[in-house]
C-alpha cells in the first residue's frame, strides 16, 4: 500500500511515510542506504557482500517514482541503484529497531574480523 505523503527530511536526515491508517513512520537516510535493496547492497545470488559502512551523514539528493510501486533513492555518495518497493518501505519503518540493530551487529562482526 502506497503511502498517501512521502517527506525526506534534510536536516534530521530522515524520509519520513504518511499513511491513511496509522502514525507516520521515520526512517533514517543511514538505514535506507545500508539496506538499499541493490544487488550492490545485497549480493547477486546467494552470498551477501560485507555491509556498506560509514553512511551515518549520507543525504538524499532526489527520489524518483517508478510506476506506481516504489521509488529509487539518489544518495548523495552516488548510489542509485536499488528500487524501494512501498512495501519494503513500510516494512524497514515497522521493524525500524530491529533492522538497524542487524545492521550495527553485522558491521562489528564484519569489523571484529
Amino acid at each position: 500500500m502506497a503511502p498517501k505523503k512521502l517527506r525526506f527530511q534534510k536536516e534530521s536526515k530522515q524520509l519520513v511515510l504518511e499513511y491513511e491508517s496509522g502514525e507516520p513512520l521515520a526512517i533514517p537516510f543511514e538505514l535506507l542506504r545500508v539496506e538499499s535493496p541493490s544487488a550492490e547492497v545485497q549480493g547477486h545470488g546467494g552470498e551477501r557482500p560485507p555491509p556498506v559502512r560509514r553512511k551515518q551523514n549520507v543525504g538524499v539528493v532526489r527520489a524518483e517514482p517508478v510506476g506506481h510501486y516504489a521509488i529509487r533513492i539518489i544518495f548523495d555518495d552516488g548510489h542509485d541503484s536499488g528500487l524501494f518497493t512501498w512495501e519494503f518501505l513500510k516494512e524497514l519503518g515497522e521493524n525500524l529497531d530491529e533492522r538497524m540493530a542487524e545492521y550495527r551487529a553485522r558491521v562489528a562482526d564484519f569489523e571484529g574480523r
